[in-house]
C-alpha cells in the first residue's frame, strides 16, 4: 500500500466509492459478516496506553431491532481510568508531537487500508448496533475512511512552511503545532464516520486523546481502536474509555489537565460542556478549546417553479434517511402556497412507500430508532404534532420488539409550532406553508439553529437569493439537505448548530493548532 514519507507524495485525495446493496455477490458478503459478527466474543476491554483493561461494569450495546440481542459488552472506565489514560496520554504526547507530519499521518493510512478490507466486518457492526440500513450505514464507513485519508493529507500541508512576509535580516517562520491532550466524544447516529473524524483530526495533528464513545455505540468505536492499534499507532496516542456520562463525562470536561474538547451530539449537552469547560480550575494553565457540532431543525424549501418530482423525493429522503436520526434531517418541509397541495399529496405516496423493519433485510428503508427512550420522546413529539398540524401519514409504533416507528407527516403545521422549532431527532417531519419565496426564507431562517437547508427552485433570481440570505452552515440547491461529503462540503452549522467547524474542510485541522512565530535575526 501507499504511505506518506518525506520522500512520497501521496496522491490527489478521493472520496470513498459505496457498494451496492442490490448486488448479488455484496448481499452474501454482507449477510455473511452478519452472521461471524453474532458469532464472535461479544466482550471488549477499554485501551489505556495500548493496555486491554476489563472492568466489572460494562456498557451493554443492544440491537434496537432486537433488543434481547447483544452486540457487546463493553468495558466502563471510572475515573480512576481516566486519571490513567491522561497519565499515559501526557507520556505518549511528548514523543507524538515531536514526529514530523510524514510521520504521523502513517499509521492512518494504513488504518484506511484495515477498514477497507474489514468494510463488511464493520458495516455490520453499525446494522446491528444502531440500526443503520445497508447503504447508511457503507456510508459511514465510506465517510470514516474519507476522514482517514482527508485528515491525513491536511496534516502534511499543514507541516509545510506557511507563508510569511520576509524583511531584512530576519528568517521568519509560522509553525503549527498541537495543543496536548484533549478529549474526543463522538455520537451514535455516525457511530463510525464522525467518532473516526473526531479522533484522527485530534490525533493525525500531534495531539493525544481520550476518546469517550457514545454508549449506544461502542463496539464500532472498540474495532476502530483495535484497528489503529494494528495499523502501527504509538501506545497512548488514542485511549479508549467509554463510560456513563454521569460518572465520567463532568470530571473529563472538567479536569485541569484536558487541553481540548471535542463533541458531537445534543444542543443541551454542548451547551454543557461549553460551560464546564469555560471555567478555569486550579492548576489549568490554558483556556479549553472547545468544538461543538450540535442539532439542527433542517429544512427543505420548494418553490413554484421546482421540479416537484424531485423535491418531494428529497424532501422524503431528508426526512427519513437513517429514521431522521440526522442533524442534518430535514425535519421541515416549506412549500409556497402555489404548489403546496401537490406537494403534500406527492409526499403523502411517497412516504408510504417506505419499507421500515430489521435491516438486517436489505430491502428495508427504514430501521428502529436507537432505543427505547428514543423513541418515548419522539412519541411524544407527534402526540404534540397532533395538536398543532393535521397526521398526513404515519404516527405510530410499529408492533414487535423493536423500537420501530412509522415514517410521520404532519401538514398545515404553523411556523412557530413545537414540532416545526425543536429537534426531533426521529422520523417525523412538519409540512408548512408559505405565501411566497421570501415569505419561505423567513420561515426557514425562524428557529434557533442553522445547520443545513436545502432550496428546490428553476428560478437563478431566488437561487442567488437564498446564497446571500438562508443562514445555514451548508446550503443545497435542487438537492437533498443531508450527505455532505468529505472534502466537497465541508460541514458545520451556525448558530445553536454548534462553532462552525466545518468538519471535512481545509480549516477543521486548525482547531487542533496553535500558531508559534519564530523570528530569527540573521547574524553576518
Amino acid at each position: 500500500m501507499l504511505e506518506a514519507t518525506n520522500h512520497m507524495v501521496i496522491p490527489p485525495f478521493r472520496n470513498e466509492s459505496y457498494i451496492d446493496p442490490s448486488d448479488p455477490g455484496v448481499r452474501e458478503k454482507m449477510r455473511s459478516a452478519i452472521e461471524a459478527l453474532r458469532s464472535e466474543s461479544k466482550e471488549y476491554d477499554l485501551m489505556v496506553g495500548g493496555e486491554p483493561i476489563s472492568t466489572e461494569k460494562r456498557i451493554l450495546s443492544r440491537n434496537p431491532a432486537n433488543p434481547e440481542e447483544i452486540v457487546g459488552r463493553v468495558s466502563s472506565a471510572n475515573m480512576g481510568i481516566v486519571d490513567k489514560a491522561l497519565n499515559c496520554a501526557y507520556k505518549a504526547f511528548e514523543s507524538w508531537s515531536m514526529l514530523p507530519a510524514y510521520e504521523r499521518v502513517k499509521p492512518f493510512l494504513r488504518a484506511a487500508e484495515i477498514m477497507r478490507q474489514k468494510r463488511f466486518e464493520l458495516d455490520a457492526t453499525m446494522i446491528l448496533e444502531v440500526g443503520k440500513s445497508w447503504i447508511e450505514a457503507d456510508a459511514d464507513l465510506a465517510e470514516a475512511i474519507d476522514f482517514l485519508e482527508f485528515y491525513s493529507r491536511e496534516a502534511l500541508r499543514y507541516d509545510e512552511p506557511q507563508p510569511v512576509v520576509q524583511v531584512p535580516g530576519e528568517y521568519n517562520l509560522l509553525r503549527y503545532i498541537p495543543l496536548g491532550v484533549g478529549a474526543v466524544i463522538p455520537p451514535w447516529n455516525f457511530p463510525c464516520a464522525i467518532m473516526v473524524g473526531m479522533t484522527t483530526a485530534a490525533a493525525v495533528s500531534g495531539n493525544c486523546v481520550l476518546l469517550k464513545p457514545a454508549s449506544d455505540s461502542p463496539v464500532i468505536a472498540a474495532k476502530f481502536v483495535q484497528i489503529l492499534k494494528e495499523a502501527g499507532l504509538p501506545d497512548g496516542v488514542v485511549n479508549f474509555i467509554p463510560g456513563s456520562g454521569g460518572e465520567i463525562g463532568d470530571y473529563i470536561v472538567e479536569n485541569p489537565a484536558i487541553r481540548f474538547v471535542s463533541f458531537t451530539g445534543s444542543k443541551e449537552v454542548g451547551l454543557r460542556i461549553n460551560e464546564l469547560a469555560a471555567r478555569h480550575h486550579v492548576g489549568q494553565k490554558w483556556i479549553k478549546r472547545v468544538v461543538l457540532e450540535m442539532g439542527g431543525k433542517d429544512c427543505v424549501v420548494v418553490d413554484e417553479s421546482a421540479d416537484l418530482e424531485a423535491a418531494s423525493n428529497g424532501a422524503v429522503a431528508s426526512a427519513f434517511g437513517f429514521q431522521g436520526q440526522k442533524c442534518s434531517a430535514g425535519s421541515r418541509i416549506i412549500v409556497v402556497e402555489d404548489v403546496y397541495e401537490k406537494m403534500v399529496a406527492m409526499i403523502k405516496e411517497k412516504t408510504e412507500k417506505l419499507t421500515v423493519g430489521d435491516t438486517t433485510d436489505p430491502d428495508n428503508y427504514m430501521g428502529p430508532v436507537i432505543n427505547e427512550n428514543a423513541m418515548k420522546r419522539i412519541l411524544g413529539y407527534i402526540d404534540k404534532g397532533k395538536s398543532e398540524g393535521r397526521l398526513l401519514t404515519g404516527g405510530k409504533r410499529l408492533d414487535g420488539t423493536g423500537f420501530f416507528i412509522e415514517p410521520t407527516v404532519f401538514f398545515d403545521v404553523p411556523p412557530d409550532a413545537v414540532i416545526a422549532q425543536e429537534e426531533i431527532f426521529g422520523p417525523v417531519t412538519a409540512v408548512i406553508k408559505a405565501k411566497d419565496f421570501e415569505d419561505a426564507m423567513r420561515i426557514a431562517n425562524g428557529t434557533e439553529y442553522g445547520l443545513t437547508g436545502s432550496l428546490y427552485s428553476k428560478n437563478r433570481h431566488r437561487i442567488e437569493r437564498a446564497k446571500a440570505i438562508f443562514h445555514v452552515g451548508n446550503l443545497y440547491f435542487n438537492r437533498k439537505c443531508t450527505g455532505a461529503l468529505v472534502g466537497v462540503q465541508p460541514f458545520g452549522g451556525f448558530n445553536m448548530s454548534g462553532t462552525d467547524s466545518k468538519a471535512g474542510g481545509r480549516d477543521y485541522l486548525l482547531l487542533f493548532l496553535q500558531g508559534k512565530s519564530i523570528s530569527e535575526k540573521i547574524i553576518p
